[in-house]
């Protein structure tokens, strides 16, 4: 489906935090330059016909104080709008929140980059999978961006799914986490609890046996 090292590589994934008015939160920015204009790439990721076509099917009104919601994933509400340049919204999923920001930018060459950064206050499941928990998603994501943008469809959700669970999925999914390790050790965080964190996550997400934890 695609060529997973140039994929992997094009991606820039980046682990920090925010201090909120009810405290510190832990934060994962993923952004890829993409060949498309700005105003194509904000059109592709808020008109929901197009956001289906890579992402996932999206219901409610894609507007500012808008209530969205992704099938069988998260659902929010939009805070902030500036097209063609940004946006923000809740993320509600499981019983948690968490925000996302959106930003868009132009790049040389009639090029745009994407990035979106997830805000999340850092509690037990952080610990224990680290940033892949999320980054690999986002990752996958953007796996389905780059074919939307490449050849006008996108693989859609069914496709997605079937290539998550291939051999080709999995190794994607293997080298994400990996990155996302880096990235949380580049952060600061302690690198033997990052790697194990990391292979944890892979783990839940490729099926593979699970490690012991750190402290075992």
């Amino acid at each position: 489906m695609i060529d997973v090292n140039q994929q992997i590589n094009a991606v820039r994934r980046q682990v920090g935090s925010r201090v909120l008015d009810a405290g510190e939160a832990r934060t994962v920015t993923v952004s890829q330059t993409y060949d498309t204009t700005v105003e194509d790439l904000w059109d592709a990721c808020t008109d929901p016909e197009r956001i289906a076509r890579w992402f996932l099917p999206v219901s409610g009104e894609l507007r500012l104080h808008g209530r969205y919601q992704f099938e069988g994933q998260a659902g929010g509400v939009v805070e902030r709008c500036d097209p063609p340049k940004s946006f923000a919204a809740t993320w509600e999923f499981g019983g948690s929140v968490s925000w996302i920001e959106v930003r868009l930018s132009p790049e040389p060459g009639d090029r745009a980059r994407f990035e979106l950064e997830h805000i999340a206050f850092a509690e037990d499941h952080w610990e224990q999978f680290g940033p892949g928990a999320v980054g690999i998603g986002w990752d996958m994501g953007l796996v389905g961006l780059y074919l939307h943008l490449s050849t006008g469809q996108g693989a859609g959700p069914e496709a997605g799914a079937a290539w998550a669970a291939s051999d080709e999925g999995k190794l994607f999914m293997t080298l994400s986490s990996e990155r996302w390790a880096d990235a949380d050790v580049a952060a600061g965080a302690d690198e033997a609890k990052a790697r194990a964190a990391a292979e944890r996550t892979t783990a839940a997400y490729t099926g593979a046996p699970s490690p012991e934890s750190p402290e075992s």
